[in-house]
């Protein structure tokens, strides 16, 4: 039985004395029988890789470059993340994807650069809510996801998968726990079809989940958890969230 993780996504917030409150809380509030992480922006990595020492939380980046050093001003390598202890990346977010302009192509090179270093890569994929309303959810994450496969080839057994609905991020909106599952299936399915290590991977959900959701959630069969937004910078609502996840 795979083990559910449930991940923090701080985006672009936060500051020292907030941060420091909210890992505090967190560790009060645990441990969950659940893997449990936060993802946080840039500067705080070094002060939450302190705040948790020794703590069943870990910790990761929200994002990489797919080049290994050089002149890349503003860049951040998987080298330097692993140099300050992260376990996860996330790469692919839908943020990044529609501000950013990152192709396929690129997320799957950022995941191929983490792992290279020994980071995991959470990998994002999901459809618009225009692409959802046109019949083509399947098609798109399907495609998002055959390019990964394509550039890890057998490692892609490695990486963490996050599900995350374009339309449901941030907007109040959540998939319903079938709709979830059913493209939470077509993923497993082809993952199966390109390693003998799908059935352990784990496929998170990333779409407001909420404490009065999440529980339905990650009770469907390939549903391993979820990727958390907004409510990750809640104490009570995440500790609730990863007791669901439990």
């Amino acid at each position: 039985m795979r083990k559910k993780l449930v991940v923090g996504n701080w985006k672009m917030h936060g500051n020292r004395s907030a941060n420091a409150a909210l890992l505090a809380g967190l560790k009060e509030a645990g441990p969950w029988n659940a893997d449990v992480a936060v993802c946080v922006p840039f500067p705080y990595i070094a002060e939450t890789a302190l705040a948790l020492t020794s703590q069943a939380i870990a910790f990761g980046a929200q994002d990489c470059s797919a080049q290994e050093q050089g002149a890349f001003t503003g860049e951040v390598s998987s080298a330097m993340l692993a140099d300050l202890g992260c376990r996860y990346v996330i790469v692919g977010h839908s943020e990044r994807r529609a501000y950013h302009h990152e192709s396929d192509q690129l997320v799957a090179d950022k995941a191929k650069a983490a792992l290279a270093h020994g980071v995991t890569p959470i990998v994002c994929v999901g459809e618009t809510l225009v692409e959802r309303e046109a019949g083509q959810t399947e098609l798109v994450v399907k495609r998002q996801l055959a390019a990964v496969i394509h550039t890890l080839t057998h490692c892609i057994g490695e990486i963490v998968l996050a599900y995350e609905p374009v339309w449901a991020i941030g907007t109040g909106l959540t998939a319903s726990p079938e709709q979830a599952q059913a493209v939470h299936a077509v993923l497993r399915k082809q993952l199966q079809a390109a390693t003998q290590k799908a059935d352990a991977m784990r496929i998170l959900y990333g779409g407001s989940v909420k404490p009065d959701n999440a529980a339905q959630l990650f009770a469907c069969a390939d549903i391993d958890g979820g990727l958390i937004g907004g409510a990750a910078l809640k104490t009570a609502d995440f500790s609730v969230i990863c007791r669901a996840a439990s």
